[in-house]
């Protein structure tokens, strides 16, 4: 029982569990949009995840402590150097646009972690309003975007609907992470929880699926993909309303973060029906 913990802690840990609902989703755009999946930027995407959330998560750790790091912090650290080897192999595998195309959100994630405001004392992650915006930025344009431009689709507004789909439903799902960590949160972050309470907070959580639910039933063809999404709408729904400070350990970093795997395995399941 303690090894499986252990397991499952280092999987959570070292953002395999967040690169996997990333990847999730870029499968769910490939699917939506008839896209053939290109193996090279659905793994360029994956070791980019591991390696830009665990440059954020331990880079100022490993900084301040790199003498006496635990054996856990340095197994991640050793992996994350392993996927960042992985994430430049694949970057030559991919076409050049599409690295362009990457640039914006990679740079906003190393902002993200790096301190270069206030006299290179805060980053973007510390900025009052921004941590969520930039989050949900970063991840629908990776999710959507990436995959569209890759395939040389044009461009149209429906692509730019979908976009704001997923930024809703990243921001939904990032709320019960800032509930859990209003305790320990500094007061000046202003995070949604901190600004406008719980309550209100599960309100506008609500109000913003509602807006992708409607974007969803206006734009997307297949019956069968409102399907999956209903599903998943209540799913992320029931995780948002039974959100609070005191949750368990797993229930933000493991549940939640399972959501999109849970909408694309609905998805395939349903298509396959």
């Amino acid at each position: 029982m303690t090894i499986l913990k252990s397991i499952l802690n280092f999987y959570l840990n070292s953002s395999i569990h967040v690169a996997l609902s990333v990847f999730a989703l870029v499968r769910i755009t490939e699917l939506y949009f008839g896209l053939t999946a290109i193996a090279n930027l659905n793994y360029f995407i994956f070791f980019a995840t591991i390696t830009g959330y665990n440059f954020v998560k331990y880079a100022g750790v490993a900084k301040l402590h790199h003498l006496s790091l635990t054996d856990n912090l340095r197994a991640i650290q050793i992996f994350s150097l392993i996927c960042f080897g992985f994430l430049i192999y694949f970057t030559f595998q991919i076409p050049t646009n599409t690295i362009i195309y990457f640039i914006p959100f990679g740079i906003l994630t190393l902002l993200y972690g790096l301190p270069f405001l206030s006299g290179f004392k805060k980053n973007l992650r510390n900025s009052a309003h921004l941590k969520i915006i930039i989050i949900a930025l970063v991840w629908a344009g990776t999710t959507v975007l990436l995959p569209i431009l890759n395939s040389g689709q044009e461009f149209t507004l429906t692509h730019v609907m979908y976009f704001l789909q997923r930024f809703l439903i990243v921001i939904v799902l990032t709320l019960p992470f800032d509930i859990r960590d209003m305790q320990f949160d500094a007061i000046s972050l202003q995070t949604i929880p901190q600004k406008i309470g719980i309550k209100k907070t599960k309100r506008l959580g609500l109000i913003l699926l509602v807006f992708a639910l409607v974007i969803e039933f206006l734009l997307s063809p297949q019956i069968m993909a409102k399907n999956s999404f209903i599903i998943f709408f209540f799913l992320v729904l029931i995780f948002l309303m039974r959100s609070k400070i005191n949750q368990s350990k797993y229930y933000s970093s493991f549940w939640v973060e399972s959501l999109p795997i849970f909408w694309w395995l609905i998805l395939l399941g349903i298509l396959n029906i």
